[in-house]
Protein backbone atom coordinates (compact mmCIF):
# COMPACT_ATOMS: atom_id res chain seq x y z
CA UNK A 1 0.00 0.00 0.00
CA UNK A 2 3.10 2.59 0.94
CA UNK A 3 4.31 1.39 -2.83
CA UNK A 4 1.31 2.06 -4.08
CA UNK A 5 1.07 5.82 -2.33
CA UNK A 6 4.47 6.70 -3.11
CA UNK A 7 4.10 5.85 -6.63
CA UNK A 8 0.63 8.33 -6.78
CA UNK A 9 2.62 11.08 -4.66
CA UNK A 10 5.11 10.45 -7.42
CA UNK A 11 2.67 10.88 -10.51
CA UNK A 12 0.72 13.74 -8.70
CA UNK A 13 4.53 16.10 -8.22
CA UNK A 14 5.16 14.65 -12.19
CA UNK A 15 1.74 16.49 -13.34
CA UNK A 16 2.03 19.70 -11.16
CA UNK A 17 5.97 20.07 -12.68
CA UNK A 18 4.32 20.03 -16.39
CA UNK A 19 1.47 22.25 -15.49
CA UNK A 20 4.04 25.04 -14.33
CA UNK A 21 6.83 24.48 -16.47
CA UNK A 22 5.48 23.16 -20.01
CA UNK A 23 3.37 25.89 -22.05
CA UNK A 24 2.52 22.70 -24.57
CA UNK A 25 1.27 20.63 -21.47
CA UNK A 26 -0.73 23.47 -20.15
CA UNK A 27 -1.97 23.93 -23.64
CA UNK A 28 -2.76 20.22 -24.33
CA UNK A 29 -4.26 20.29 -20.59
CA UNK A 30 -7.30 23.41 -21.51
CA UNK A 31 -7.76 20.50 -24.68
CA UNK A 32 -8.79 17.99 -22.67
CA UNK A 33 -11.12 20.41 -20.09
CA UNK A 34 -12.85 21.28 -24.02
CA UNK A 35 -13.35 17.52 -25.34
CA UNK A 36 -14.35 16.61 -21.82
CA UNK A 37 -18.15 18.12 -23.05
CA UNK A 38 -17.39 18.58 -26.98
CA UNK A 39 -16.91 14.53 -26.89
CA UNK A 40 -20.08 14.07 -25.03
CA UNK A 41 -21.93 16.38 -28.26
CA UNK A 42 -19.53 14.82 -30.60
CA UNK A 43 -19.18 11.62 -29.85
CA UNK A 44 -22.09 9.38 -31.87
CA UNK A 45 -22.15 6.46 -28.78
CA UNK A 46 -20.18 6.21 -25.65
CA UNK A 47 -17.45 4.40 -27.52
CA UNK A 48 -16.90 7.16 -29.32
CA UNK A 49 -17.00 9.80 -26.47
CA UNK A 50 -14.90 7.62 -24.77
CA UNK A 51 -12.13 7.04 -27.84
CA UNK A 52 -12.45 10.95 -28.22
CA UNK A 53 -11.65 11.70 -24.63
CA UNK A 54 -8.73 9.00 -24.73
CA UNK A 55 -7.01 10.60 -27.88
CA UNK A 56 -6.49 13.68 -25.81
CA UNK A 57 -5.24 11.68 -23.08
CA UNK A 58 -2.94 9.66 -25.16
CA UNK A 59 -1.66 13.16 -25.83
CA UNK A 60 -0.69 14.77 -23.02
CA UNK A 61 0.80 11.11 -21.79
CA UNK A 62 3.35 11.24 -24.98
CA UNK A 63 4.29 15.15 -24.23
CA UNK A 64 4.81 13.73 -20.44
CA UNK A 65 7.46 11.10 -22.25
CA UNK A 66 8.43 13.81 -24.50
CA UNK A 67 9.81 16.03 -21.94
CA UNK A 68 11.12 13.73 -20.00
CA UNK A 69 13.42 13.10 -22.99
CA UNK A 70 13.97 16.89 -23.18
CA UNK A 71 14.89 17.15 -19.67
CA UNK A 72 17.28 14.66 -19.37
CA UNK A 73 18.93 15.37 -22.23
CA UNK A 74 19.48 18.88 -21.40
CA UNK A 75 20.71 17.29 -17.64
CA UNK A 76 23.42 15.04 -19.80
CA UNK A 77 25.03 18.29 -21.51
CA UNK A 78 24.17 22.11 -22.73
CA UNK A 79 26.82 21.75 -25.59
CA UNK A 80 25.47 21.56 -29.26
CA UNK A 81 25.22 17.59 -29.50
CA UNK A 82 23.71 16.21 -33.10
CA UNK A 83 22.56 13.00 -31.23
CA UNK A 84 20.97 14.32 -28.62
CA UNK A 85 19.07 16.43 -31.34
CA UNK A 86 17.85 13.90 -32.84
CA UNK A 87 16.80 11.72 -29.49
CA UNK A 88 14.56 15.22 -29.24
CA UNK A 89 13.29 15.29 -32.83
CA UNK A 90 12.11 11.96 -32.18
CA UNK A 91 10.42 12.84 -29.16
CA UNK A 92 8.80 16.11 -30.82
CA UNK A 93 7.60 13.51 -33.68
CA UNK A 94 6.13 10.97 -31.71
CA UNK A 95 3.99 14.07 -30.67
CA UNK A 96 3.44 14.86 -33.62
CA UNK A 97 2.06 11.52 -35.02
CA UNK A 98 0.02 11.73 -31.50
CA UNK A 99 -1.21 15.22 -32.74
CA UNK A 100 -2.13 13.85 -35.91
CA UNK A 101 -4.15 10.89 -34.60
CA UNK A 102 -6.26 12.96 -32.28
CA UNK A 103 -6.94 15.00 -35.01
CA UNK A 104 -7.79 12.43 -37.56
CA UNK A 105 -10.00 10.70 -34.72
CA UNK A 106 -11.85 13.73 -33.67
CA UNK A 107 -12.70 14.93 -37.27
CA UNK A 108 -13.89 11.72 -38.37
CA UNK A 109 -16.38 11.20 -35.21
CA UNK A 110 -17.43 14.87 -36.39
CA UNK A 111 -18.28 13.05 -39.58
CA UNK A 112 -19.60 10.69 -38.35
CA UNK A 113 -22.02 12.88 -36.61
CA UNK A 114 -23.27 14.89 -39.25
CA UNK A 115 -23.83 11.80 -41.29
CA UNK A 116 -20.67 12.37 -43.71
CA UNK A 117 -19.85 8.50 -42.93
Amino acid sequence: MLRAWRATVNSWNGLAFAIRSERAFREELAALILALPLAWLIGATPARQLTLVAVVLLLLAVELLNTAIEKLADRLTTDHDPQIGHVKDLGSAAVGVTLLIAGLTWLFAIAERIGWV
